[in-house]
């Protein structure tokens, strides 16, 4: 074995393997299994155009180099992104720790209840700082969320706001300017307008249903928005305010004027930089708002024994569920981000973040108070860490500035604006005050005078208490928070522990070489809207994903920007959408779904100012290709776009394919591929192939950015030559297409920092490790199918029965046993395993994607473990529930009580085949009580009494 081939280590079977599970597929090679999979007229005749793949340790030193090319200044250019000191104790035991950041999004709270509590102090913060009711457990961006609270707002307008069509929606102009640029995405196909002005000049007439502030605003000033909100509640128009959640704790919370939503990113409680994200945005809201809140929320309920247990509570996957009704297209949140946001308030409680706060105060007072006695003007009245300081000539404060390593935001030739942090000391103080004044050709001056003046007046000083839970009072030397961080992690299962076969979710090795650069200086400390110069590092690894992926999928351009997969969706129907306006066809507004397309498809149709048209599946599970062709004939006229999932949600490679994408052709639609199964097509086929013009790719499945525990993700578009033009751009640094629609994510090229995961995976896998890993997936996938062959029905296959990369199997015959799906998923727990995807596509079913990362012994002790389940469903009686499926998980503590009346055995119950001690994982809580978690809503870290009434 070469150990320095990167598919060896990250590629899970073995070349010794192969004989045992070809026959066991029954295919003589690898060639033939492919061939029965994916219908040849699709088939690449190729090999990807992509260099061979690089040892860990050339790639680790090729991203050193290209680290070392990003210039790191002292940014204080603001505009939502401050530098901030992430606590070592975190980094190395959330952010580098594999048990955080490869686990799965806490569908199965059993197995999720450490990640869980992560968020509900996640959500308790966000609470206490904003002073509101309610908050969700993170968003993509703060641009995001504010855009998500204008919709939400739009949903929530009274009866007569809605009988005098009021779709006005003010923005305020001291909104970040990414802000405004998201908005103006939503807005248009919602058919809202914004109308953007000074606040103070509002006419709050009937026309407008909503608002949104800043607070403080982008260039500093701290504006005090009571009255106004006093008097958008007269006029039943509800109010939004983007916060820096910093500021809250010196300054009144929105909550305390009686605000409707309150939105922000907590990037600036410990989280990198990293030249955009990922960073975890927050939405707190009102209780009487939780069924519209979009996103998700962790709730406290109680479990079979009636102790207290959190899980995710009311709009749990509810996209899926809804579809083109759902409030939003959100389905990855920015987990692992909230969880190291809510661990920095952990770490710091109420007075160390008073303190950090203050300290920034005070160095913002310090620079102004200096400023402005060796004759600068600083125009802000009341701040809190951003000064606006009228300069005599701005291009030579730059060029002084970069000079010495430092980034200022430049307004005008004659403004600019200056946003301290947490990171800095007084030699960064002195050597920014030197700046302006060597720009003036003043004599920089070392010395300081102590800044006694009380900027924030009396009305907008915090008086409330916040933080005041045990947790924020508890864990303040490392040694507690380690030992706290631990103790949580023993309660998730993650793919440390073993194989997360989550069909659609694509759960696979995420490689420590991939994951390192991560933790790097050059790559965290990067400001999204530095000069170009600054960031050649990242503009070369950008550049060359893009390549490598417009390679991947034979497309002509790729658009990072997308901070999601739904949103990936979302941006590739904008483009569509521009295209055909570009053409004088901007009333093509129909796109066609299939039945069995992801549940988010729709929601984003809709987002995106389309209607939604359903076409049936046939019994085989593929499209209906007659009632397609019907349905595209019946509206060519307006027909806009296909959402198609390929191969689809069932798993199949459907043969129609390019006859049902070249239908959509003739009809003047484009067709939009949903990249959510992309591991069974790379270096295989490609959607420019099967005919389409779009797809959206999650580089949190197929291309190795780990889940996180429900995010990051990243969802690139790449697009046909004819929608290059139509990519998104961003407001401060110059991006996208030559007629670019506006901004889809706050940063430039979204979550940059993740990407360079990606730029990793496929730089030392290479074209051939490519497409070794797509065959992998497609062999692990078909021999977990016939090693259930005859216990476990498989719902569909191909036409010469073969999976593609994941199968969906029926659980709906085992109801006459008295046995539903979600039994068989909580057994599973008490095998080692986290339950695959339970009813989705299909209600009753459980969906198996294996993915190629997994060795031969893990797919065996699976399939030992499904096989063990089958057993106990057939001893299993409909009228008799007192069995090990339905009592299923068993905790530590119910094996270890003196009392045990159950009718098997304990060792049944914890230990059903010898492996299982080997390496035994205890569920935490035995199952949760989903709807009394929904009727008595808890989303806040309680007082303990609290718990005893639950």
């Amino acid at each position: 074995m070469n150990t320095e081939v990167f598919a060896s280590r990250h590629i899970g079977i073995t070349e010794k393997d192969l004989q045992r599970m070809f026959e066991t597929v029954g295919v003589d090679s690898m060639e033939q299994l492919i061939y029965e999979t994916i219908p040849d007229d699709i088939r690449l005749k190729e090999s990807l155009n992509l260099p061979n793949g690089v040892s860990e340790h050339e790639f680790l030193t090729h991203i050193q180099e290209l680290a070392d090319e990003n210039k790191v200044f002292k940014s204080y250019i603001g505009l939502g992104y401050h530098e901030s000191l992430t606590p070592s104790v975190i980094k190395r035991n959330i952010l580098e720790n594999p048990g955080w950041y490869t686990a799965y999004t806490p569908y199965q709270a059993e197995i999720a209840q450490g990640r869980l509590e992560a968020l509900l102090n996640f959500q308790t913060m966000v609470s206490d700082l904003t002073g509101m009711e309610l908050a969700n457990a993170s968003l993509l961006d703060e641009s995001t969320a504010a855009a998500e609270a204008m919709t939400m707002l739009l949903d929530l307008r009274s009866r007569q706001q809605k009988k005098e069509g009021a779709l006005k929606f003010f923005v305020s102009e001291e909104v970040l300017p990414q802000t405004l640029s998201l908005l103006q995405t939503r807005s248009k196909p919602l058919g809202i307008e914004l109308i953007i002005g000074n606040h103070e000049k509002f006419d709050f007439s009937n026309e407008f249903y909503g608002a949104l502030l800043q607070y403080p605003g982008k260039h500093g000033q701290v504006h005090d928005y009571a009255g106004f909100v006093e008097k958008a509640k007269e006029n039943d128009i509800k109010v939004a305010v983007s916060a820096d959640i910093l500021s809250l704790v010196l300054l009144t919370p929105p909550g305390e004027w009686g605000v409707d939503v309150v939105v922000g990113t907590t990037q600036r409680f410990g989280i990198p930089l990293g030249y955009g994200g990922p960073h975890a945005a927050f939405f707190a809201t009102k209780e009487a708002y939780k069924r519209n809140i979009p996103g998700r929320i962790i709730g406290i309920t109680k479990d079979t024994d009636g102790n207290p247990a959190l899980r995710m509570a009311l709009q749990t996957r509810e996209q899926h569920i809804k579809r083109d009704k759902a409030t939003s297209n959100i389905c990855t949140a920015q987990v692992l981000l909230a969880v190291m946001a809510g661990m920095y308030a952990v770490y710091h409680g109420p007075n160390g973040l008073k303190y950090i706060a203050e300290k920034v105060h005070t160095s913002t007072k310090l620079v102004s108070d200096f400023l402005g006695e060796v004759g600068f003007e600083q125009l802000n009245e009341v701040y809190f860490d951003t000064i606006k300081v009228k300069v005599n000539n701005a291009k030579q404060l730059r060029e002084v500035s970069e000079s010495v390593g430092i980034n200022l935001n430049y307004i005008d030739e004659n403004t600019v604006s200056v946003s301290l942090n947490e990171a800095v000391e007084k030699e960064d103080i002195k050597r920014l005050i030197g700046c302006f004044m060597e720009s003036q050709n003043q004599k920089p001056d070392a010395s300081f005078v102590k800044s006694v003046t009380d900027i924030i007046p009396e009305s907008l000083q915090r008086k409330s208490p916040f933080l005041e839970h045990e947790v924020f009072n508890s864990y303040h030397s490392e040694t507690e928070l380690m030992r706290y961080i631990k103790k949580l992690e023993r309660k998730d299962l993650a793919l440390n522990h073993s194989m997360i076969s989550l069909g659609s979710c694509t759960m696979k090795l995420n490689a420590a070489s991939e994951m390192l650069p991560l933790s790097w200086a050059n790559w965290g400390n990067i400001h999204p809207f530095v000069p170009l110069d600054q960031a050649q590092g990242y503009q070369k690894v950008l550049k060359e994903l893009e390549s490598q992926l417009n390679v991947i999928t034979g497309f002509a351009a790729t658009s990072l920007q997308p901070n999601s997969g739904a949103q990936g969706e979302y941006a590739g129907l904008m483009t569509i959408k521009a295209y055909h306006e570009s053409r004088g066809e901007g009333h093509r507004n129909i796109c066609i779904i299939p039945a069995s397309a992801h549940g988010t498809n729709p929601a984003s149709a809709v987002m995106a100012g389309m209607k939604v048209v359903v076409t049936k599946t046939d019994e085989h599970g593929n499209i209906d290709v007659s009632d397609l062709e019907e349905k595209a004939q019946l509206h060519s006229v307006n027909l806009a776009a296909l959402m198609v999932t390929y191969p689809s949600t069932h798993g199949v490679f459907e043969s129609s394919i390019k006859h049902i994408t070249q239908v959509i052709h003739d009809h003047g639609g484009q067709v939009y591929m949903d990249g959510a199964n992309m591991n069974a097509q790379v270096g295989l086929t490609n959607p420019a192939t099967i005919g389409a013009d779009v797809c959206h790719l999650n580089l949190h499945k197929t291309f190795a950015i780990p889940h996180g525990g429900g995010g990051p993700g990243v969802g690139p578009i790449c697009v046909a030559e004819q929608l290059k033009p139509f990519l998104p751009s961003n407001p401060v640094v110059e991006t996208g297409g030559e007629q670019a629609i506006t901004a889809i994510s706050a940063a430039p090229w979204g979550s940059a920092l993740a990407c360079l995961i990606s730029y990793g995976y496929i730089k030392m896998l290479g074209a051939e490790g490519l497409t070794e890993a797509t065959k992998m997936a497609i062999l692990n996938a078909n021999y977990i199918k016939d090693k259930l062959k005859g216990k476990f029905d498989v719902l569909y296959t191909g036409e010469r029965g073969r999976a593609a990369h994941e199968m969906i199997i029926d659980c709906r015959p085992f109801k006459a046993h008295g046995i539903e799906v979600t039994d068989i998923a909580k057994r599973l727990m008490d095998y080692g395993f986290h339950a695959p995807t339970v009813s989705f596509p299909v209600a009753g079913t459980i969906m198996i994607e294996p993915t190629e990362s997994e060795s031969l012994a893990e797919l065996d002790r699976f399939c030992e473990a499904m096989l063990g389940i089958r057993e106990e469903i057939d001893e299993a009686h409909a009228d008799n529930p007192n069995n090990v499926l339905k009592n299923a998980p068993h905790t530590l503590g119910m094996v270890t009580s003196d009392s045990w009346e159950f009718p098997y055995s304990r060792q049944k119950a914890a230990f059903p085949l010898p492996y299982v001690s080997e390496n035994k994982f205890w569920p935490s809580i035995r199952r949760t009580d989903e709807a009394f978690g929904d009727r008595n809503l808890i989303c806040t870290c309680t007082p303990i009494e609290a718990y005893a009434e639950v």
